[in-house]
């Protein structure tokens, strides 16, 4: 080995691989046995001791065993060289069971429960921040003489369903003109500016017009406007209960803080950039709740950040696989909804 950090490295490598896949505390007779580190037990012994002075692992018990603690993980996760690639077959299968979606809910809702396959943690995937959106198209069908429906479609697919009462009859060739300028004004525009757009209507409309206009404004502004509460899709939280022992105490505080939006929506906010990865471990998640898990967090889109998904699981997971399905399934899904 070049030099003892480097070589300390290794170990602490050896000790997070061997944890994680086995569950069991690592002593330096199986870090030799187990991995070509070409150095004898006592010098891994000593190696052992120098990372549990600065705080990288940690004995649970009397037993001659380590594991990681979250600085060791930390450590681990920032010095990933390279994340393992998902194997041609699980691309396939990627790509065929989202192909399969028929709309941007069935899309959200097959990325949730493949990420949580590919991992076996929790998955949850943040719907498209509507600030973020285009109008691709409004639809105006009219429902009854003096009602019509608006059918808003979004560029990320998005659909907002409201119904509009005119408070008279309107004609056909009326409803044609409406969806016209309602479409003029709105079609390609970022959501707040077509808010805006909208607002002008009722004003530049023509008199017979008028009332009509000013009614569909009314209602399509509250459609335009950034909801306040941001909606997810949630699944795998089964997963969390395969090993109870990963969450000493805490699997019950973690299922509850699961259920809180809010929390929810604080883990996927370092998630700013679509392609960018960012991992939180144990206690560097703000939730006191949350603090025996880590969260693996990716923005999804293009060249626009649509939204923010990623996994819940235990400190004690296969890190460089976790990392590799969320960055996959990620990028999947800002293509399609990106329409590329």
């Amino acid at each position: 080995m070049a030099n003892a950090d480097e070589r300390r490295f290794e170990v602490l490598r050896a000790i997070v691989a061997d944890y994680v896949a086995n569950q069991e505390p690592v002593g330096s007779k199986a870090i030799v046995d187990r991995h070509n580190l070409g150095v004898s037990s006592a010098t891994v012994r000593n190696d052992m001791a120098a990372l549990e002075e600065e705080g990288y692992i940690t004995q649970p018990h009397t037993s001659a065993g380590r594991i990681p603690t979250d600085k060791g993980y930390r450590v681990f996760v920032d010095r990933l060289s390279e994340i393992k690639p998902l194997s041609a077959a699980e691309r396939r299968a990627i790509t065929s069971f989202l192909d399969g979606a028929v709309d941007m809910e069935d899309v959200l809702r097959r990325s949730v429960r493949l990420l949580a396959q590919l991992t076996r943690q929790v998955a949850v995937i943040q719907y498209p921040m509507m600030t973020n959106s285009t109008v691709r198209h409004l639809e105006v069908v009219p429902l009854t003489a003096a009602r019509l429906m608006l059918v808003l479609i979004t560029d990320t697919g998005r659909v907002d369903q409201r119904t509009v009462d005119i408070g008279d009859v309107i004609t056909e060739e009326a409803v044609s003109r409406l969806r016209t300028s309602l479409n003029s004004a709105l079609a390609g525009r970022r959501l707040t500016e077509a808010a805006a757009r909208v607002a002008e209507l009722p004003e530049q409309a023509p008199s017979d017009l008028r009332d009509a206009t000013t009614r569909v404004c009314t209602v399509l502004v509250e459609s335009l406007v950034e909801h306040p509460e941001e909606r997810l899709v949630l699944g795998g939280t089964a997963n969390l209960t395969r090993n109870v022992a990963d969450f000493p105490g805490s699997l019950r505080q973690v299922l509850e803080a699961l259920e809180e939006q809010v929390v929810v929506l604080k883990l996927l906010a370092a998630a700013r950039n679509p392609g960018a990865v960012t991992v939180r471990i144990g206690e560097e998640n703000e939730d006191e709740q949350m603090r025996s898990t880590s969260v693996v967090s990716v923005g999804y889109g293009m060249d626009t950040l649509l939204g923010g998904m990623g996994i819940v699981g235990p400190t004690r997971m296969d890190y460089p696989t976790t990392i590799a399905a969320v960055r996959a399934v990620a990028n999947y899904v800002g293509q399609m909804l990106s329409g590329k």
